[in-house]
């Protein structure tokens, strides 16, 4: 059975694809990569899986639902993952049987060729993948899953290059779209980002000649990894006792990593590009303050993402900084059956608002974004509940107007309140007194770039906002979705 996400009343939030996560060189790899997941569990809450190998037993796997917490903390499943290489998975649903997750969607996804097994982990989308589906069914390809990763397994067993590497590579330059990947053979670990690098992809160093992939830093912090570096965009590295051999196995191409990350899905004690994601979240609290500034009494975030911006919003604004909504911490996919009478109760199950604090005051209240505005409308109906006088919304992006075909769940264009409301309008359904988005501009000088957004070569992957998608996605397209030009 699927299980619930972690908070099943939270429909109004983008959810992350995926995050990944390696080792090799260490005893019990298995284990550090569970402490791996467990730090990226917010790119993926419905389920996780590991392989190991060892030279004894081979490759062992586990797939479990639900939390990291909850099935590899356990000793008797743990005891059966064995052996100094790993690597691991945690899950979103983006693809596949969204609604009625099946175990057999579960990845790491396995392998076996004429070479040896090989498993593989992957974070982001691809974009052509109803099409390479078809092409390798009607070639004889039996499929195990409904997900579109599962497309590089079969493409990887149809090349005729002579090692688990170059079969990859011969793979992936069929591949269209997004992907971080993580691999292991018997010997080896493998990484590597698509030329664009959407999605990320970090280097770490355990002692003893251990390295390790993750999909965030954060997820090197908690083993005690150093970090060594980012893996570019288009590279792929191969780390084999205790060496790396890094190659290029595809055409060069202008890097467009996903400003989303920056905004929302990595953990705000990450680094993506050299940069601090809390200090670019609070940067944007910063950018918002100058591009938006309104008279109120209090800067309050909604917790827990839109936190780091609303410090940023108030040391701009000199408006004092106060958390007029406490998030329970304890509400989680064990919380009772979700029945009518208690979804009708909405977000009050997740946030309180301290109603000694707003009473009376004209609060400004920071979000990460909005997407289909529905629980920005319950959240204000909370806030002046609470005695509110005056509601102001900032939201620290620009307005989702597009659906995202990298690897985030997004709703379809139509249900997307940016797509069919102007600003104004967006204000008035949610019923506040002013209602104000950072800029395209606004957001990439938060992100380090000083003149804005450069509209000829921009830096990041902002399809979600500007409607310019770096890669075209085939598959929608043949299904009927009109890209920008085509409007």
């Amino acid at each position: 059975m699927r299980q619930p996400p972690a908070h099943p009343f939270d429909d109004d939030k983008l959810r992350e694809e995926c995050g990944v996560f390696g080792v090799i060189g260490v005893t019990e790899a298995a284990n550090f990569v569970a402490l791996g997941l467990h730090a990226l569990q917010h790119r993926g809450q419905e389920a996780g899986g590991i392989v190991s190998h060892d030279a004894d037993g081979g490759f062992h796997s586990a797939r479990r639902f639900g939390y990291v917490r909850d099935n590899f903390t356990k000793a008797s499943l743990m005891e059966t993952l064995p052996g100094p290489l790993a690597i691991g998975h945690v899950r979103y649903s983006t693809t596949g049987s969204k609604g009625a997750t099946q175990i057999r969607d579960v990845q790491p996804f396995f392998g076996e060729f004429a070479m040896g097994g090989c498993a593989i982990a992957h974070n982001g989308n691809i974009t052509n993948a109803a099409a390479l589906r078809r092409e390798l069914i009607e070639r004889g390809s039996i499929f195990q899953s409904s997900s579109d990763s599962e497309c590089i397994i079969h493409l990887m067993a149809r090349s005729i290059q002579r090692n688990i590497p170059e079969r990859m590579k011969d793979a992936l330059r069929r591949v269209e779209g997004a992907f971080s990947i993580i691999a292991m053979t018997r010997t080896k670990l493998i990484g590597v980002r698509d030329p664009l690098g959407v999605r990320p992809l970090v280097l770490g160093r355990l002692a003893d000649e251990g390295f390790c992939l993750s999909s965030e830093t954060c997820g090197l912090d908690i083993i005690g990894a150093e970090f060594v570096r980012e893996i570019d965009p288009g590279e792929m590295v191969v780390i084999s006792e205790g060496r790396i051999e890094s190659t290029r196995p595809f055409s060069p191409a202008k890097s467009r990593f996903c400003i989303f990350e920056h905004v929302y899905f990595s953990r705000p004690d990450s680094i993506l590009g050299g940069r601090s994601v809390y200090e670019t979240r609070r940067q944007i609290g910063v950018e918002l303050a100058r591009e938006a500034p309104v008279e109120a009494d209090l800067v309050c975030p909604v917790p827990d993402s839109g936190t780091p911006a609303a410090i940023g919003y108030s040391q701009e604004s000199g408006i004092p900084y106060a958390m007029g909504i406490v998030r329970n911490q304890y509400m989680g996919r064990t919380f009772i059956e979700p029945t009518e009478q208690i979804r009708n109760m909405g977000v009050r199950l997740k946030l309180n608002v301290n109603r000694a604090l707003v009473a009376g005051k004209r609060v400004v209240l920071v979000d990460d974004s909005v997407v289909r505005g529905t629980t920005s409308r319950k959240i204000k109906d909370m806030i002046l509940d609470a005695g509110a006088a005056e509601v102001h919304f900032r939201i620290a992006s620009p307005p989702t107007a597009w659906p995202c075909f990298y690897g985030v769940d997004t709703p379809d264009r139509g249900k997307l309140l940016a797509a069919t409301m102007s600003e104004d309008e967006m204000r008035d359904w949610i019923g506040v007194d002013s209602l104000k988005f950072i800029t395209l501009d606004g957001l990439y000088r938060a992100a380090g770039e000083a003149t804005g957004r450069d509209p000829e070569a921009p830096k990041y992957c902002d399809a979600c906002f500007s409607g310019e998608y770096p890669v075209a996605p085939s598959d929608q397209i043949e299904q009927g979705f009109k890209m920008k030009a085509a409007e």
